[in-house]
Protein backbone atom coordinates (compact mmCIF):
# COMPACT_ATOMS: atom_id res chain seq x y z
CA UNK A 1 0.00 0.00 0.00
CA UNK A 2 2.85 2.38 0.83
CA UNK A 3 4.39 2.09 -2.64
CA UNK A 4 0.98 2.86 -4.17
CA UNK A 5 0.92 6.15 -2.25
CA UNK A 6 4.46 6.90 -3.44
CA UNK A 7 3.31 6.26 -7.02
CA UNK A 8 0.35 8.60 -6.52
CA UNK A 9 2.67 11.31 -5.19
CA UNK A 10 4.86 11.01 -8.27
CA UNK A 11 1.82 11.20 -10.56
CA UNK A 12 0.41 14.23 -8.73
CA UNK A 13 3.77 16.00 -9.03
CA UNK A 14 3.66 15.38 -12.79
CA UNK A 15 0.15 16.84 -12.98
CA UNK A 16 1.26 19.89 -10.99
CA UNK A 17 4.21 20.23 -13.35
CA UNK A 18 1.88 20.31 -16.36
CA UNK A 19 -0.20 23.13 -14.91
CA UNK A 20 2.89 25.06 -13.88
CA UNK A 21 4.35 24.73 -17.39
CA UNK A 22 1.02 25.82 -18.88
CA UNK A 23 0.97 28.89 -16.62
CA UNK A 24 4.49 29.78 -17.64
CA UNK A 25 3.99 29.24 -21.36
CA UNK A 26 0.78 31.31 -21.28
CA UNK A 27 2.41 34.21 -19.45
CA UNK A 28 3.42 37.52 -20.96
CA UNK A 29 7.13 36.95 -20.27
CA UNK A 30 7.29 33.80 -22.35
CA UNK A 31 5.12 35.27 -25.10
CA UNK A 32 7.56 38.17 -25.35
CA UNK A 33 10.50 35.79 -25.59
CA UNK A 34 8.78 33.71 -28.26
CA UNK A 35 8.09 36.85 -30.29
CA UNK A 36 11.84 37.50 -30.61
CA UNK A 37 13.37 36.75 -34.01
CA UNK A 38 16.39 35.07 -32.43
CA UNK A 39 16.03 31.27 -32.06
CA UNK A 40 18.49 31.11 -29.17
CA UNK A 41 16.36 33.50 -27.14
CA UNK A 42 13.96 30.62 -26.47
CA UNK A 43 16.50 29.33 -23.93
CA UNK A 44 15.39 32.22 -21.70
CA UNK A 45 11.99 30.55 -21.38
CA UNK A 46 13.66 28.36 -18.74
CA UNK A 47 14.11 31.47 -16.59
CA UNK A 48 10.36 31.95 -16.25
CA UNK A 49 9.49 30.94 -12.69
CA UNK A 50 6.49 28.79 -13.65
CA UNK A 51 8.41 26.97 -16.37
CA UNK A 52 11.32 26.46 -13.99
CA UNK A 53 9.02 25.17 -11.23
CA UNK A 54 7.32 22.88 -13.74
CA UNK A 55 10.63 21.28 -14.68
CA UNK A 56 11.58 21.04 -11.01
CA UNK A 57 8.32 19.24 -10.22
CA UNK A 58 8.85 16.85 -13.13
CA UNK A 59 12.35 16.08 -11.89
CA UNK A 60 11.17 15.44 -8.35
CA UNK A 61 8.35 13.26 -9.63
CA UNK A 62 10.81 11.26 -11.73
CA UNK A 63 13.13 10.68 -8.77
CA UNK A 64 10.19 9.51 -6.66
CA UNK A 65 9.04 7.28 -9.55
CA UNK A 66 12.39 5.48 -9.38
CA UNK A 67 11.45 4.12 -5.96
CA UNK A 68 8.21 2.77 -7.44
CA UNK A 69 10.12 1.03 -10.23
CA UNK A 70 12.51 -0.49 -7.71
CA UNK A 71 9.63 -2.35 -6.06
CA UNK A 72 7.09 -3.03 -8.85
CA UNK A 73 7.26 -4.40 -12.36
CA UNK A 74 7.00 -1.69 -15.01
CA UNK A 75 3.95 -3.48 -16.45
CA UNK A 76 2.19 -2.96 -13.11
CA UNK A 77 3.48 0.51 -12.27
CA UNK A 78 3.22 2.33 -15.58
CA UNK A 79 -0.54 1.92 -16.12
CA UNK A 80 -1.02 3.90 -12.90
CA UNK A 81 0.26 6.91 -14.81
CA UNK A 82 -3.14 6.84 -16.51
CA UNK A 83 -4.62 8.06 -13.23
CA UNK A 84 -2.87 11.34 -13.98
CA UNK A 85 -5.70 11.97 -16.44
CA UNK A 86 -8.17 11.89 -13.54
CA UNK A 87 -6.17 14.39 -11.52
CA UNK A 88 -5.62 16.56 -14.58
CA UNK A 89 -9.30 16.71 -15.49
CA UNK A 90 -10.20 17.51 -11.87
CA UNK A 91 -7.62 20.30 -11.49
CA UNK A 92 -8.46 21.60 -14.96
CA UNK A 93 -12.12 21.83 -13.98
CA UNK A 94 -11.21 23.68 -10.77
CA UNK A 95 -9.18 26.14 -12.86
CA UNK A 96 -12.06 26.80 -15.22
CA UNK A 97 -11.06 24.63 -18.18
CA UNK A 98 -13.88 23.29 -20.31
CA UNK A 99 -14.26 19.55 -19.77
CA UNK A 100 -16.48 17.88 -22.37
CA UNK A 101 -18.60 14.80 -21.61
CA UNK A 102 -16.61 12.88 -24.22
CA UNK A 103 -13.38 13.67 -22.36
CA UNK A 104 -14.94 12.44 -19.12
CA UNK A 105 -15.96 9.17 -20.80
CA UNK A 106 -12.42 8.78 -22.11
CA UNK A 107 -10.98 9.22 -18.63
CA UNK A 108 -13.45 6.68 -17.25
CA UNK A 109 -12.30 4.18 -19.88
CA UNK A 110 -8.67 4.84 -18.92
CA UNK A 111 -9.54 4.22 -15.26
CA UNK A 112 -11.27 0.97 -16.19
CA UNK A 113 -8.11 -0.12 -17.97
CA UNK A 114 -5.94 0.80 -15.01
CA UNK A 115 -8.28 -1.19 -12.74
CA UNK A 116 -8.09 -4.25 -14.99
CA UNK A 117 -4.30 -4.09 -15.16
CA UNK A 118 -4.15 -3.75 -11.38
CA UNK A 119 -6.31 -6.87 -10.95
CA UNK A 120 -4.10 -8.95 -13.25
Amino acid sequence: MKIFLVAMLSIMLSVAAQFSLKAGMSGDNVKTILAQPYPLSTVFILLDRYVFIGFLLYGLGAVIWLSVLSKWDVSKAYPLVGLGFVFTIFVGHLLGEQISPLRVVGVILICAGVFLVGKS
